[in-house]
This record gives structure tokens, C-alpha cells and sequence, in this order.
């Protein structure tokens, strides 16, 4: 009877270890949100030259919601009439397209976004003319966001090599106020 006792006790035990444990959540993934600046530099250090950045400007905003995270910052003068540049990728992996007016024409950037952990990457593939041949190219940038404090966001960016040039990744940290 004291074995069947303690294994109905074992049972009931197990049984209430796995609800707990079902009904525990996932940790929240960050929020990105906010309007962001670059980090001055230290005193006495300057970027390294021909240092491309996020691939943003220096200053971002960002609005995210549980679908998409929009970024959006101003490339061009006032001057020169044009809104600001808005990039909105969807959160669940899903490919989204955003189209940008530069130069010649409109270019089409693919992206996909994917969490590693409490980062989110995004992979965007660039497409272009190979001024050499004129056949259709593609270039791809990955941009792993991060927080490393609630005021401090950075933004790795590695760009594949094109046209026979080596890979670059750079890090640039904003802060908020």
C-alpha cells in the first residue's frame, strides 16, 4: 500500500511540475523603440575612414510593435524635398520589401528577420546593376540589433564583399536620452 501510495504522490507530483512549467512564458523579446543617436566618439578617436555605419543615419527612429519594427531617419537636405527614409520588416520572418529612390531609380530591398536570442538580425538582400557587365547583382546586409542598457542600442552590421571587394562589419552604438 506505501508503494502504491508513493508512487500516486510521484504522479500527482510530476503532474504538477509539468503545468508550472507549461505556464511559463517565454522572456519577452526587447523593445526597440525610440529615437536614437549615435554615441559621440571618445575624445581623441575618430571613426575609421570609410566607416559606413548601421547603414542608417546618425539619428534613428524607431517604433515596434508584435508584427513589425519600422526605422525611419532623415538622408536627405530639407533642401531637397524628399520625406524621410522608412524601413518596416516584419517580425515573424516573413519576407518584406521596401523600395528607395536613389540615384537612377527605385531600388527593391528584400528583408527577413529572424531572433537570436534577445537580438534581433535582419537580412537584407540588395539589388543592382554590375556597372561592368550590366547584369543584375545582389549584395546582402545582416544588422543584429541589441540593447545593451535601456538607453543604449547597437546596431552590428556586416556587409557581404561585392564586385571582388572584402567583407565588412562595423558597430555602431546610438543612445537615447
Amino acid at each position: 500500500m506505501r508503494t502504491l501510495f508513493v508512487g500516486l504522490m510521484a504522479f500527482v507530483a510530476m503532474g504538477v511540475f509539468v503545468h508550472a512549467a507549461a505556464g511559463q512564458t517565454a522572456p519577452a523579446k526587447p523593445d526597440f523603440s525610440g529615437r536614437w543617436t549615435i554615441k559621440p566618439a571618445a575624445p581623441g578617436t575618430a571613426p575609421a575612414r570609410g566607416d559606413m555605419g548601421s547603414g542608417w543615419g546618425s539619428t534613428i527612429a524607431i517604433e515596434q510593435d508584435s508584427k513589425r519594427l519600422t526605422v525611419e531617419y532623415e538622408f536627405f537636405a530639407r533642401s531637397d524635398l524628399q520625406p524621410p527614409l522608412r524601413f518596416v520588416y516584419a517580425l515573424d520572418g516573413s519576407e518584406t520589401r521596401n523600395s528607395v529612390m536613389m540615384g537612377r531609380g527605385v531600388q527593391v530591398q528584400t528583408s527577413k528577420t529572424r531572433w537570436d536570442g534577445d537580438k534581433l538580425v535582419i537580412t537584407t538582400i540588395h539589388t543592382f546593376t554590375d556597372p561592368a557587365s550590366g547584369r543584375p547583382m545582389t549584395a546582402e546586409v545582416k544588422q543584429t540589433l541589441s540593447l545593451e542598457s535601456p538607453t543604449s542600442l547597437v546596431v552590428e552590421t556586416m556587409r557581404a564583399g561585392v564586385l571582388g571587394g572584402p567583407s565588412a562589419t562595423t558597430r555602431t552604438t546610438y543612445v537615447s536620452p
